[in-house]
């Protein structure tokens, strides 16, 4: 799933909406509205904006809407659609005029924007409604500021490392654990014209070179940030980050993964062209799709490791989708007992089977409930699965390690890294000349932004 938005939009455009609406009389603008008790009698119409596009949950988006009004006859909810791009596009330019939803989808750096804008109101009750005790820890710390919880994620989904397993038992390969282990496993595979090791992109217009130097990083302890708020991109772990993948690109992968995005990248796995890749679950639908008869021969590993004694799962990127009520919506107890009624437990196991092995619960017992297990492709991929869940567990989105930053937008938004990355090695830049020239950028935008820095 991609984390990428409009570029000025994403970085910039945070302070400059809290701006405007600190002189329009921002969060005091609008009365929060609390949960309702449940069997409270409802009245009034919501709007829901929906990122959920794709065939079976956009269905389940609008059976629950369904369902909802049918059990509160006076409500009404409307479901509009839009992609995550044309969603960042619309509320960022709405917000404003008031042309914003009750309630919607979010990605984590879009939750920072809104917390910046103070377009949201806290969840807090939602949250306690189901069960606070059963969300991963670190999927609520994101949407959370002075205490309260201003987002509350619907799913999550993680990346680990993805391979063929046919292909590792055709050169009598056993699954890499550390970043040189994998580097050997790659020599020994080497690159031919259909088939390579794996893809190392790093497209301008899109993060995935950002995710990779956070893969090494992190397995390192380190973060893109330091703990004053400023860029981490010089560190002796970021430099070798930096060496490591620049090495890999050159030997490896693909010479277009120069400018590749994300669904580029994914379609060379999910077509059987590369040993390993770097993703989420939903790597095993889209390779189903694409190669039906790969089915059973890709599997999913823990991340690897700076060093063969470290812990085998360590926090590393996980993007948690989230919900959000805003601060304009007229009937916020309505789009509150809307988003609680998401988590109804048979309902909520229905969406998740939408994507299976791509979308895991945001609530841990649920990772553990027969009739969420219950499923042909799940029960086929489940020790995937479980690397992808553990995982879940302790990861968070890029720059969020600490709670909601709007660094966070600014990192996987501008391609620095992607740019720095090119200039190495397409033009032969000194190592550590473009990664400090990388590191003022990112400080340069951050304050732009109007992020601190202590």
């Amino acid at each position: 799933m991609s984390i990428r938005s409009n570029k000025v939009l994403v970085a910039l455009s945070a302070a400059a909406i809290s701006l405007s609406l600190a002189a329009c009389g921002g969060k005091s603008a609008s009365n929060e509205q609390s949960l309702p008790a449940e069997g409270q009698e409802l009245s009034g119409e919501i709007t829901m904006w929906s990122s959920f596009t794709q065939g079976p949950r956009a269905e389940w988006m609008r059976h629950m809407a369904d369902k909802f009004m049918e059990k509160n006859p006076k409500t009404k909810v409307k479901i509009e659609e839009f992609s995550w791009d044309e969603f960042n596009t619309k509320w960022t330019t709405g917000l404003n005029a008031g042309q914003v939803p009750d309630i919607a989808t979010a990605q984590p750096n879009q939750v920072i924007d809104m917390l910046n804008a103070e377009a949201i109101v806290p969840l807090d009750d939602v949250i306690e409604r189901v069960g606070k005790e059963r969300f991963n820890a670190p999927t609520l710390k994101e949407g959370e500021q002075s205490g309260s919880h201003y987002s509350v994620p619907i799913y999550s989904h993680a990346q680990v490392m993805w391979y063929r397993k046919d292909i590792l038992d055709q050169y009598g390969i056993e699954v890499p654990k550390t970043w040189e282990e994998l580097a050997a496993a790659c020599a020994k595979i080497g690159k031919s014209e259909n088939l390579y090791p794996l893809s190392v992109p790093m497209g301008a217009n899109d993060m995935l070179a950002t995710r990779y130097i956070n893969f090494y990083l992190r397995s390192k302890g380190e973060t893109l940030l330091n703990e004053d708020g400023s860029a981490n991109v010089t560190s002796p772990a970021a430099i070798e980050a930096i060496n490591y993948w620049a090495d890999m690109y050159r030997k490896y992968s693909p010479e277009g993964s120069i400018n590749y995005k994300i669904l580029d990248h994914a379609k060379l796995f999910y077509q059987g062209k590369t040993v390993f890749d770097f993703n989420s679950g939903f790597q095993i639908s889209g390779t189903l799709a694409d190669r039906p008869d790969l089915d059973g021969k890709i599997a999913a590993a823990p991340m690897p490791r700076a060093a063969a004694g470290d812990p085998e799962i360590y926090p590393s990127e996980v993007s948690n989708i989230a919900m959000v009520v805003w601060q304009a919506s007229k009937h916020q107890d309505v789009a509150k007992a809307f988003l609680a009624s998401l988590y109804e437990k048979d309902e909520y196991i229905k969406f998740l089977h939408a994507v299976p092995g791509g979308m895991l619960p945001s609530l841990q017992d649920i990772n553990k409930d027969p009739a969420y297990n219950d499923n042909e492709t799940m029960r086929k991929y489940q020790d995937s699965i479980d690397v992808i869940a553990k995982q879940v567990a302790v990861g968070s989105a890029i720059g969020m390690e600490n709670g909601p930053k709007v660094q966070a937008g600014v990192l996987i938004s501008q391609g620095v890294i992607e740019r720095m990355l090119q200039s190495i090695v397409l033009d032969g830049k000194d190592v550590e000349k473009a990664a400090k020239e990388a590191e003022n950028k990112y400080n340069e935008l951050f304050k732009a932004a109007g992020a601190v820095i202590k």
